[in-house]
């Protein structure tokens, strides 16, 4: 064997579910302190190539080689075994524990057979948080770290175990613009340390940044590997989607005329908010950016009735919003929560049962729930949001991110809204999905329908908002329409300095 062998090989791996073939002669390889990106639309094989990588699931077909030598991982144990590491979306850490007990958990350090080597523990997590320059001490609690501090707790467990390859899933979804460079200075660092990382993501940008090569996966085939020069966004999204995107054109829309008029004034609470006070257009999608803590959610939390607020006066068309979840769906408003998994859906329950729980007002007859409506209703929406599933009865747990979504917004839909609330609508979701799910938010506004968004994506942001409303540490810093903004105009201003241009 040659010396230049790449650390993991993959070869002619094929994976079969029920009547589908999920993998189909995939071949995959990562060289030794190479960063490569892994892509692909939600349900294109990246999760289920990731799982046979790490003994979750078997396959049907094909070997695995580690370090030129043949390996069968049938279990987490081998994996780590091999030196492979992963860190998922949703963190696996304990928060009442701390940094050094987190680290440690199931590989505790002990003198003799029973009392715990604290001292020793403690002087490994030092040497391992030195090491990598983490801004981090092994008696923190993990309850009081950020969601990036607890990333970097991940890390440091995986390189406890040697792990010569760690695998990124979504590393920077929760996380905001200063925390996901200090994300991106770590990797540098694991790579410079000859670490491998399989970095997952769907922001084409960070791939781009980030990645010595780019890996595409659709429909369970590999469609291409890309140089780091070669990795263009049109190419990329082409070899995702199995088409071009059609370009989006950033226009301004104006409010319509005699539309509805969702106003905030004053709006206080005793944690946070600061006498928050914007108006909301029918016809116009109101963009909200900010940093995570500057009160983008806790606002949409108060107009929906999810928040108690201590001061100020939310109106619709002049009308009193009432502090209850209930009044605020009668009066014609809906909420997308950031977390679709477990605040959006109930996932052990079908589309249809998730699409018709708030919704049964609609489909009742004198307190009798017409199973015609129902499924009638249901199945308008799967059509009309073009949900991607098996049928109107299969758990939502099965459906990939983007369609998740698109139960979560069909829900809403189904009902005639005036406002909708969206907190963070494209987390996870590929860019295909993002692309529809942006067509339907803008025709609910173009509808006349008042839409609020809250995203930690300038790009998104630039996108779809007609104007952006930027909070900062519970106050309006700002509110501007959409014109000549770029991401960079975004950020500043997300951190409190405003744009040059303004001379303010």
């Amino acid at each position: 064997m040659s010396e230049n062998r790449p650390l993991l090989s993959m070869e002619h791996i094929r994976k079969e579910f029920p009547g589908v073939v999920v993998l189909d002669d995939v071949s995959f390889s990562v060289e030794k302190g190479e960063i490569h990106g892994l892509m692909g639309e939600n349900g294109a094989g990246k999760s289920t190539l990731i799982k046979i990588l790490t003994g979750i699931y078997p396959s049907d077909g094909g070997q695995i080689f580690v370090d030129g030598k043949e390996v069968d991982i049938r279990s987490k144990h081998d994996a780590m075994s091999c030196g492979i590491s992963v860190i998922y979306q949703e963190l696996s850490l304990i928060p009442t524990l701390t940094v050094m007990e987190n680290i440690f958990l199931g590989q505790e350090l002990t003198r003799g057979r029973v009392f715990l080597d604290k001292g020793r523990m403690r002087k490994r997590a030092v040497e391992l948080i030195e090491k990598c320059h983490f801004s981090i001490s092994p008696d923190d609690l993990v309850e009081t770290l950020s969601v990036a501090k607890q990333q970097t707790v991940e890390i440091l467990k995986a390189l406890l175990m040697n792990a010569k390859l760690i695998i990124m899933d979504e590393p920077t979804a929760s996380l905001n613009i200063q925390e996901s460079e200090s994300l991106f200075e770590i990797i540098g660092n694991l790579k410079k340390q000859g670490t491998s990382i399989i970095y997952i993501s769907h922001r084409l940008e960070e791939i781009w940044r980030l990645a010595d090569r780019l890996t595409i996966l659709r429909d369970g085939v590999v469609r291409g590997v890309l140089a780091k020069e070669e990795i263009d966004p049109a190419k990329v999204v082409h070899m995702m989607i199995g088409k071009e995107l059609k370009e989006t054109v950033s226009q301004v829309h104006e409010p319509k005329k005699d539309g509805s008029v969702l106003k905030v004034e004053n709006l206080s609470t005793r944690e946070l908010l600061d006498q928050i006070s914007f108006e909301a257009y029918g016809g116009q999608i109101l963009g909200i950016g900010g940093l995570i803590g500057a009160g983008r959610t806790e606002t949409l939390e108060c107009i929906f009735g999810l928040r108690d607020y201590s001061e100020g006066t939310i109106t619709l068309d002049g009308a009193p919003v009432p502090k209850s979840q209930q009044q605020a769906v009668r009066q014609g408003i809906g909420f997308v929560p950031e977390d679709r998994r477990q605040e959006g859906l109930v996932q052990l329950l079908s589309v249809e049962d998730n699409l018709a729980l708030p919704n049964y007002d609609l489909f009742s007859d004198h307190g009798v729930v017409s199973r015609r409506k129902k499924a009638d209703a249901v199945n308008r929406s799967i059509k009309q949001l073009r949900i991607k599933t098996a049928s109107e009865k299969n758990r939502c747990m099965n459906l990939s991110g983007g369609n998740q979504q698109k139960v979560v917004l069909a829900k809403w839909l189904l009902r005639d809204l005036r406002v909708l609330l969206v907190d963070e609508p494209t987390v996870g979701i590929d860019v295909g999905s993002k692309s529809e799910i942006y067509e339907i938010l803008r025709k609910m506004a173009d509808e006349g329908g008042i839409v609020i968004v809250v995203s930690s994506d300038a790009e998104e942001l630039l996108n779809i908002s007609d104007r952006i409303l930027m909070l900062v540490d519970g106050k309006v810093f700002d509110d501007m329409p959409n014109v000549d903004l770029t991401p960079d105009d975004l950020l500043l201003e997300a951190s409190g300095i405003y744009r040059k241009e303004r001379g303010q």
